[in-house]
């Protein structure tokens, strides 16, 4: 019976511990997220730094999307067709892989994609700095280390994912393009007056917005861990494993609110 007691009690002493783990995190995250907006508006703004992070999030990461983009249209193409084809539409195969694109596909991908290449790039670099003293150095300087690293690649991931994500969406319908009427051979202009008739422009903003958005978090939560590490290189390899993790469990959270708050005012 007193075994039985003592499991109870060390059950319950975890998940206290676990919950105020979790409020002490969330409370670090405000935090973050406060000193943030104070140094946004808060010059001297180094635009010189602002662009070299646009470069890294937005520029390396063409190849990627794409790559991704392309495919995914191509293999969205190929699969509703061959669902369309059993009912006979399969002409409604353009409007459909450009509408899932628009909406769902590209923005959830390109956020996902950026949470696993530059979310992860920014814990490690943030993360190696703050082990090896750099970012102490910035504070002994006189220099805001959130000012300094933190704020322009949170403003560049919130520019860049939607511009990729449009990106995505261009690419992904060249392939569904090609695939559906060069492949499938789906009638060129069939193809085109479909998608004429069911894709709209609140389609694609609905997408950039949310893109935007996952652009924003993924950078947040990735500066952030960046700013958590400790203790060495096992520190730096936790602290990228959880911006990954966070970020990736983020984008896909948020986008359920997003869609069902988005379909209301657009």
């Amino acid at each position: 019976m007193q075994f039985f007691y003592s499991k109870i009690i060390f059950l319950i002493e975890s998940l206290g511990a676990f919950i105020l783990e979790a409020l002490s995190g969330l409370g670090r995250f405000c935090q973050f997220m406060m000193s943030f907006f104070y140094w946004l508006i808060k010059p001297p703004f180094r635009w010189k730094l602002y662009f070299e992070q646009l470069y890294f999030v937005g520029n390396k990461s063409i190849f990627i999307i794409m790559l991704a983009g392309s495919f995914t249209g191509a293999v969205m193409a190929l699969q509703t067709y061959m669902g369309f084809k059993v009912i006979s539409v399969d002409t409604l195969v353009g409007p459909v892989t450009a509408l899932t694109l628009a909406i769902e596909l590209g923005p959830v991908l390109t956020g996902l994609i950026v949470a696993g290449r530059a979310g992860a790039a920014m814990a490690a670099q943030i993360g190696t700095m703050k082990v090896t003293e750099q970012v102490d150095a910035l504070e002994v300087m006189g220099i805001s280390s959130i000012q300094y690293l933190a704020v322009p690649r949170i403003i560049a991931g919130t520019i860049a994912v939607p511009m990729l994500a449009a990106l995505f969406l261009f690419v992904g319908n060249v392939g569904s393009y090609i695939v559906g009427t060069k492949a499938l051979m789906i009638d060129e202009a069939v193809y085109f007056s479909k998608l004429g008739e069911f894709m709209f422009l609140e389609d694609i903003w609905q997408g950039i917005i949310k893109a935007g958005f996952f652009g924003f978090v993924v950078s947040t939560i990735g500066t952030y861990f960046g700013f958590q590490v400790s203790k060495g290189a096992e520190g730096v390899g936790k602290g990228t494993n959880l911006a990954v993790v966070w970020g990736m469990i983020s984008v896909l959270v948020l986008d359920y609110f997003l869609t069902s708050f988005l379909v209301k005012i657009l």
